[in-house]
């Protein structure tokens, strides 16, 4: 069962907005598989951080297109939940 939580969340995702999220709304970011629905994500996030999972919300966010002098490429599309945790729960992530 643990290999299937690893497949779901791939990474945490930290910006300036979801710090903001962190400190007022007890809210999260993770890099998830293209694949997951909000019940995956939500068993997966409660089975690794031992924490009570409130909400769930899913963004499917579009690849940019880069152009070069040679080519112009895709990158691949990936999405993004946002999980509320419950009152006075919190997580410890950190961007490696």
């Amino acid at each position: 069962m643990k290999t299937e939580l690893y497949k779901v969340i791939k990474a945490p995702y930290l910006t300036e907005k979801v710090s903001a999220l962190m400190g007022d709304s007890n809210q999260y970011a993770f890099k998830v598989d293209i694949n997951a629905t909000k019940l995956q994500v939500k068993k997966a996030v409660e089975g690794y951080f031992s924490v009570n999972v409130e909400n769930v919300n899913i963004i499917k966010v579009k690849g940019k297109t880069k152009r070069s002098k040679f080519r112009i490429r895709k990158k691949s599309d990936w999405k993004k939940a946002y999980v509320r945790l419950a009152e006075g729960q919190s997580i410890e992530v950190t961007s490696e």
